[in-house]
């Protein structure tokens, strides 16, 4: 289908475009889920509340395994091989445990030191109203294409809730699998995409370093732990980042360092904690390796003990170019050419990998920052909220893509 045909079908002639009812009524929804956000695997009344709204549609979710999250299927029966593959349609439905501190806001959290602070209620709210919106039209006889829903717990809990929901057969018959994420540096009524990762891996380190202690006064008559606990925050960075290509973006960061509890006694014990990110799925692979290889070496120097525990969270999501370009398709057909900016490779990491690592798919960056607003309010932090026009975008963006995807990946 050529561009100008796609613009041609953008408002009412392609099917999916939200009514004002339903519009103002997941509006609603997503202010529910803002006000009363749930940590991951603990997401029971969120659970309760998607499964009771698609019930009322006429669907049969089913609750994964673990008690939280579910699976939904439009236009094809969970467990049997359906004659098209599935079009996969993924959100995420967990809360962050920070406070939330906007001000002035009517449907702020509820909940102590709990917060939807990246966006997951709008994620929900978006593959909830294309669900509505699919299964109307599949029950008029305008769907083409087996769709399925899901709604995975614990995205931010590593290495995250995808594992589980794979292992409970959420990609069993699916060909494609969709997301989108919110970025609060895009203009809601946009969205930004990118061919191959969009963003990359993410693992957490915690070390021990351990020593005999003593008396300030004598260092040279036991190890240094402090100071061998700042060398290794310092230097075994630099050592990871210069033992792969620097390209490929191996980066160690440091959360946490805490050692002592007088000025006049060195310590026996110290702990550090961080994460280590990586633009390249290749390097990922090897960074354990590394990383343990140059902790060794820095804290055998200073003559301390360590122990290591390496904690591998996700690998990036790396976007197929058949499924950007859906998305692109998709996009355009609603919007028009100026609704599709390009974006980089973020640090941040998604468990939306793993199910790539299975089945061909994309996710796009949803646009929630509010026209004119320049002020960037950052995903993880308490002040986040999204302009809810993006709401209809991402709803009409994943139903244009179930009708220009009618077929399925191609070979």
């Amino acid at each position: 289908m050529s561009l100008e045909s796609e613009a041609g079908l953008a408002g009412d002639a392609l099917p999916g475009v939200l009514s004002e009812s339903l519009r103002a009524e997941l509006i609603a929804f997503r202010r529910d889920l803002h006000m009363h956000p749930e940590l991951g695997n603990q997401e029971f009344r969120t659970t309760a509340a998607i499964k009771e709204r698609l019930e009322q549609a006429g669907l049969r979710p089913r609750v994964l395994a673990t008690g939280t999250g579910l699976l939904c299927d439009i236009g094809a029966t969970e467990g049997e091989r359906p004659a098209v593959p599935l079009l996969a349609l993924r959100a995420d439905i967990d809360a962050l445990p920070i406070p939330d501190t906007k001000t002035d806001c009517p449907y702020r959290s509820t909940v102590p030191d709990r917060a939807h602070a990246c966006g997951h209620d709008v994620h929900t709210t978006v593959v909830l109203g294309a669900g509505l919106v699919l299964a109307d039209l599949h029950a008029k006889g305008l769907l083409s294409r087996p769709v399925r829903l899901l709604f995975q717990p614990a995205e931010e809990v590593l290495p995250g809730g995808a594992l589980g929901a794979i292992a409970d057969g959420a990609l069993d018959g699916v060909g494609r699998m969709l997301a989108l994420h919110c970025d609060p540096k895009v203009e809601a009524g946009r969205i930004g995409l990118r061919h191959g990762p969009i963003t990359s891996a993410c693992d957490r380190l915690e070390i021990t370093l351990d020593g005999p202690g003593g008396h300030t006064a004598r260092p040279h008559l036991t190890t240094d732990l402090v100071t061998a606990a700042a060398r290794v925050a310092l230097d075994v960075p630099a050592l990871v980042a210069r033992r792969v290509d620097t390209r490929a973006g191996l980066a160690l960061t440091w959360g946490r360092i805490e050692s002592g509890h007088a000025p006049n006694v060195i310590p026996q014990h110290a702990e550090l904690s961080g994460t280590i990110r990586c633009l390249d799925i290749d390097a990922w692979r090897e960074a354990p390796d590394i990383v343990h290889a140059a902790i060794d070496e820095v804290a055998t120097l200073h003559r301390a003990k360590s122990e290591i525990t390496y904690m591998r969270g996700v690998p990036p999501v790396v976007n197929d170019r058949e499924s950007t370009e859906l998305l692109r398709r998709a996009m355009v057909a609603r919007r028009g050419m100026k609704s599709v900016e390009s974006t980089e490779q973020s640090l941040g990491g998604e468990d939306f990998s793993w199910y790539l690592e299975e089945v061909p798919g994309a996710m796009a960056r949803l646009g929630v920052r509010r026209p004119g607003d320049r002020t960037v309010r950052d995903l993880h932090q308490g002040d986040f909220d999204a302009d809810e026009h993006a709401i209809t975008v991402g709803v009409e963006l994943l139903t244009a893509a179930a009708f220009l995807d009618a077929d399925g990946p191609r070979g």
